[in-house]
């Protein structure tokens, strides 16, 4: 089957009838392939919790104990989970990094155009019902919050705004824990805060999150390109890094190649102990896949898997 890769925003002009045309086109690919993947009404993305009480039940292997319900236990000698009802209206956030190294890609697209498809999708799939959607977008030299508003055309709009982000200049380095830090004021009720980044650098973002996951559901987006995992063999390069500005000239040899993935493979093992400390699900895209359909393989599990203790989708 041959990958379907996102349109390409690389103009980023807003009157750019390109970028129309790339933007209605992403808005019927998601509709047309993710309609009817979601059943129910009022059931978020993420199966959770809602933020209201309910009834309490028996307790069954699997269940949250967090949702210990301990006065109806101790009157009836056996364990009792309290039940919520689910939000009758959910909150997303988007946490976007448009940092230069997601201005990169090798294979069907770049990063950067699977974090607008990525909003898309997360836009479709928490809207209805009143459901609001907002989003901050991080570059490291500039954060630009979009209010959360319900309604398709605010979601045209905010995936606009996304695709428009100008690009960072040489040497400046992404800030993904100022994003995340400021979906922590003002305070909200509970919803759904979804963070799509490739990850890349230094993992001071953990304790942001995590205290972000105590009111609110969490869902990772990892954007990647196969040369962020591994060299291919072309002899010499030359490799220009735009967020420190360095650029070094290398001979790739079967060393190198596997001194990269090793170190490669073991950040991204970092990322992921970091993310399921924060009970963070992820949600893998890459730009040598069919984006779209892991986003479908995603939430299908997801929703097959509710109420099983998974931190996470296979990883890809």
């Amino acid at each position: 089957m041959t990958a379907h890769a996102p349109p390409s925003f690389r103009s980023g002009l807003l009157d750019d009838p390109k970028l129309s045309a790339a933007l209605k086109t992403l808005e019927l690919t998601v509709r047309r392939r993710l309609d009817g993947v979601l059943h129910g009404d009022h059931l978020g993305l993420i199966p959770g919790p809602g933020s209201e009480p309910g009834d309490a039940r028996l307790y069954q292997p699997g269940d949250d104990v967090r949702q210990m319900d301990w006065s109806v236990t101790a009157r009836t000698t056996h364990p009792h989970v309290r039940m919520t009802v689910a939000d009758r209206e959910l909150e997303t956030w988007i946490v976007a990094d448009l940092s230069a190294s997601l201005d990169f890609g090798t294979a069907l697209c770049e990063k950067r155009d699977l974090v607008v498809a990525a909003s898309a999708a997360i836009a479709h799939l928490t809207s209805g019902g009143g459901n609001r959607i907002g989003a901050v977008v991080t570059t490291g030299d500039r954060l630009t919050r979009i209010p959360a508003r319900s309604g398709r055309a605010h979601a045209r709009s905010m995936l606009s705004k996304i695709a428009t982000t100008p690009h960072s200049e040489d040497g400046v380095r992404g800030d993904l824990r100022a994003g995340i830090e400021s979906l922590r004021r003002p305070q909200r009720k509970r919803g759904l805060a979804v963070v799509i980044s490739d990850f890349l650098g230094p993992i001071d973002w953990q304790r942001a999150l995590r205290s972000i996951s105590a009111r609110h559901d969490l869902l990772a987006v990892e954007v990647l390109d196969p040369r962020d995992i591994e060299l291919p063999d072309v002899g010499d390069i030359v490799l220009h890094d735009p967020e420190s500005g360095r650029t070094r000239e290398f001979r790739v040899n079967a060393n190198l190649r596997a001194d990269f993935a090793e170190a490669a493979q073991a950040h991204r093992d970092d990322v992921e102990q970091a993310l399921r400390s924060c009970g963070a699900p992820v949600m893998t895209l890459r730009t040598d896949r069919d984006w779209i359909s892991d986003v479908v393989q995603f939430v299908a599990t997801r929703r097959h898997s509710f109420g099983a203790p998974a931190n996470k989708a296979p990883r890809q």
